[in-house]
């Protein structure tokens, strides 16, 4: 399930290809042009890495020209990093970057705007072109980057198989008397170390009664013998993310997590069982649920039980569509990436997540990473 040899890089041909769906898509919506801001679409689209600021920075994707929007001291800057070849057009200090993007437009032209683009961005755009010109460009960007290509799926994979030695490492790493942040240190050298640049994206690590708080405690923890353990990780690869979470005990499980924790696993083998061509997002969520009631522990988002969805889409975004949640009428299409993570809190006890994802490939649903063998063994 894992490669030891880093796949290619995105091409210029292929982000190439992604403009021209784009360019299809505004035609069909009867847009002349699509605002991206300093946001993964940018990066997605034309290589441009950038990130937010009080000043814009993006581009305008027009039906035959790309012009990037950038303020003047940035130029050369910009003019050194990887992107797609375009015009850059350059607002200084003292200008209006609305007023430079509202002057590439044809009278009365529709412009689409990035989802993810600041609002102080948007109030300047209804100030320079009124707000009846402005569209929502969500569709237009989320629908082409909704399914992944090969190439963005071999990436995703190299990052999982990262991140699943360091969870590997940090495993053998922990000890009793040992700090979480000590874990966190060690796992971020773990991901350089293997070839993640960056180190982790992020990183919890909790112990004992701070694993039923699904995103970490604050504050200090130290390991003591027979804690519960959870671990939950990852990195980027060329900008593509790794989401990995295992939650052990290092000692004899108790009958009861033990107990806890092969209903975590079965909760997450119903979703990768429902997960089939057609199949809505909402009901791979419903299928996690019904097995958790199943076994007597609460219905809806009530404890102990499941408080939140059952996972979410990955990509150049940690967190993106497809979400596995209730009523998500999105169906399951080839090369849908998501993770797969329906964790069961025990208040004042602890929390199980179990997190692997799939993508969703022409015969079906597929793990990036194997699912963990049992509550002492976190691999498989």
């Amino acid at each position: 399930m894992t490669t030891t040899t880093q796949p290619p890089l995105i091409t210029t041909a292929e982000r190439q290809q992604r403009l021209s769906a784009l360019r299809r898509a505004m035609a069909e919506a009867n847009v002349e042009a699509v605002l991206l801001g300093s946001t993964e679409s940018l990066r997605y689209f034309t290589g441009l890495v950038w990130h937010q600021s009080e000043r814009l920075v993006g581009a305008v994707v027009l039906p035959d020209r790309l012009v990037y929007i950038v303020p003047g001291f940035e130029q050369s800057r910009v003019e050194t990093l990887p992107r797609l070849e375009g015009e850059v057009a350059v607002w200084q200090e003292d200008e209006d970057s609305a007023a430079l993007v509202a002057s590439l437009l044809s009278d009365g032209a529709r412009l689409a705007l990035d989802d993810a683009l600041p609002l102080f961005v948007y109030h300047a755009l209804t100030r320079a072109i009124g707000a009846g010109r402005l569209v929502d460009g969500t569709r237009l960007l989320r629908d082409i980057r909704l399914c992944k290509s090969p190439a963005e799926i071999a990436l995703i994979q190299y990052a999982m198989g990262l991140t699943l030695e360091v969870h590997r490492r940090a495993h053998a790493f922990i000890r009793p008397g040992i700090a979480a942040s000590e874990v966190v240190r060690f796992i971020d050298a773990e991901h350089k170390a293997l070839g993640a640049a960056g180190g982790s994206s992020f990183c919890i690590v909790s112990f004992g009664v701070a694993t039923s708080l699904p995103h970490g405690a604050e504050g200090e923890q130290h390991y003591r013998a027979g804690d519960v353990i959870l671990v939950d990780t990852g990195c980027r690869i060329d900008g593509y993310h790794s989401d990995l979470t295992r939650t052990y005990v290092l000692d004899e499980p108790t009958p009861d997590f033990a107990r806890h924790w092969a209903i975590e696993r079965q909760a997450q083998q119903a979703v990768f069982d429902a997960a089939r061509w057609g199949a809505t997002c909402g009901s791979l969520d419903d299928a996690a649920r019904a097995e958790i009631a199943r076994h007597g522990l609460g219905a809806d988002y009530q404890l102990p039980g499941l408080p939140h969805r059952a996972g979410h889409g990955l990509g150049l975004e940690i967190h993106e569509e497809p979400y596995i949640v209730r009523a998500n009428q999105t169906r399951l299409k080839p090369g849908m990436c998501f993770s797969n993570e329906p964790m069961i809190v025990f208040p004042d006890r602890y929390g199980i997540r179990l997190e692997d994802h799939i993508h969703m490939t022409e015969e079906g649903p597929q793990w990036f990473t194997l699912p963990a063998r049992g509550p002492a063994e976190p691999f498989a």
